[in-house]
């Protein structure tokens, strides 16, 4: 049985992704028709067409690789103006790869106006307004956006967020210190406060102090400051309040930041502070939240996103590390698409776990996976939307700073000429995606970090 559930997890998160990709073309696609460029394909997929079917004069389909797709838009790039002169290299190989960078674009162009039918000159990108092929560009990113965020939405309002009560759910025996390797106690440990007391899971907390505990975080409030001071403690057990006393043992604990993460300082070392502790934890339960609830946890998820971005080229240095040598993956690097459907597997296979829970999972991955998709897309490097949209811009400062001096506008932003960088950048993030993949089969992420 939890070999069905680990497939279906995976059919389902595949299932997201093509759903994904579907709907972020879609995105491009809507808009180019709706500013009258004429598109000839709507492909999901690169490589050999496995079928397709033609609507108008787009043709729609799917291709054999399913790791991407796009929309094929007539006239992407301007002609050239003017014929260009020969620099002067110093060097054969100087100037053979000087010719190969300017046979590319050549190729490019050629390519580009070889799209263009006779009388449809006035439908080709590159002659559109700079706000109408941001609103294109940005179209797709866009839909991944808003995929995220209905995720989102039905995660908060239909299954609710998970919250903390003030019923005890564990306690601890002994003091372990933070970077303890192990759970369990051994002699010599120092006995926890609370268990000491006669705390037991089940008790709802009242009191701490003579003062109300409403939430789990009144808790950590009262009892952090307490430390080598003897309080009293009032517990519901049985429907009968119960009073007892502790003394709040001093101990370090790492400094958290409100995504869970152990804070840094600026020598990269783990922060700690020294607190009281009484060694308990609260059960946690679901709340349904208003659908507003949404946009909080899309936004720290672009920011959680960004950083991964920003931090990129290390991380990927660190899973190949991982994948190449005896070091463990980072639980918080990249993952390829492989690692997504691993994931998406051990959570639906997972045992621990409901039903509902696995469902949450699921649409969870998919509002992350959607978030990262929008993200990633818009960075400002051709061959990403975000490569396009930034060249867009440049043309629209630059049409600008003319009109300002009073000069002619300029010609179109030539994304042409950045053909041998987009090749680089294609290259590279080809790297980059066989290097998590095989990152993710030799040493995969898994749910327990």
């Amino acid at each position: 049985m939890q070999v069905l559930w680990y497939v279906a997890g995976i059919v389902a998160i595949a299932v997201v992704l093509a759903a994904s990709i579907a709907l972020h073309e879609l995105g491009h696609l809507f808009w180019a028709k709706r500013f009258g460029v004429r598109v000839d394909q709507y492909m999901i997929g690169f490589g050999p067409t496995l079928f397709s079917w033609r609507r108008g004069e787009t043709e729609y389909g799917f291709k054999a690789l399913p790791l991407g797709g796009y929309i094929s838009m007539i006239g992407m790039y301007p002609p050239e103006a003017t014929a260009e002169a020969e620099p002067a290299e110093a060097s054969s190989g100087r100037r053979s790869l000087g010719r190969w960078m300017r046979d590319l674009v050549h190729s490019a162009r050629r390519a580009s106006a070889e799209t263009i039918p006779p009388g449809e000159e006035g439908r080709t990108f590159y002659r559109l307004p700079v706000w109408r092929r941001l609103v294109i560009m940005v179209g797709g990113p866009f839909m991944n956006l808003l995929i995220a965020l209905v995720c989102y939405a039905v995660l908060v309002s239909a299954f609710g967020t998970v919250q903390s009560t003030t019923t005890l759910g564990s306690v601890s025996q002994c003091v372990l210190p933070a970077d303890a390797t192990r759970a369990t106690c051994e002699a010599g440990d120092t006995p926890a406060p609370g268990a000491a007391a006669g705390l037991q899971p089940g008790d709802q907390l009242l009191e701490i102090d003579g003062q109300d505990v409403e939430a789990w975080s009144d808790v950590q409030d009262i009892v952090q400051p307490l430390a080598g001071q003897t309080v009293s403690v009032t517990v519901l057990r049985d429907g009968q309040a119960i009073v007892t006393a502790l003394t709040p043992v001093a101990s370090t604990r790492y400094v958290y930041d409100r995504f869970g993460r152990v804070e840094r300082d600026a020598d990269g070392e783990k922060r700690t502070v020294t607190v009281g502790f009484i060694g308990i934890a609260p059960t946690t339960e679901r709340v349904r939240q208003p659908v507003t609830a949404a946009l909080p946890m899309l936004g720290d998820n672009l920011q959680l996103v960004g950083e991964a971005i920003l931090t990129l080229p290390q991380k990927l240095v660190q899973a190949g590390q991982a994948a190449f040598g005896d070091e463990a993956r980072d639980p918080d690097g990249p993952v390829s698409i492989v690692g997504v459907g691993r994931i998406a597997g051990e959570v639906t296979a997972s045992d621990q776990i409901d039903a509902q829970e696995k469902v949450i999972g699921v649409v969870s991955l998919a509002a992350q996976l959607n978030v990262a998709l929008f993200a990633f897309n818009l960075i400002p490097l051709m061959p990403l939307d975000g490569g396009h949209a930034a060249g867009a811009l440049w043309e629209g400062v630059r049409r600008g700073w003319a009109r300002l001096r009073g000069r002619p506008a300029p010609r179109p932003f030539d994304a042409a000429r950045l053909m041998p960088l987009t090749l680089v950048v294609f290259a590279l993030l080809t790297a980059m995606g066989v290097l998590l993949i095989y990152a993710d089969l030799v040493k995969p992420i898994t749910l327990g970090g």
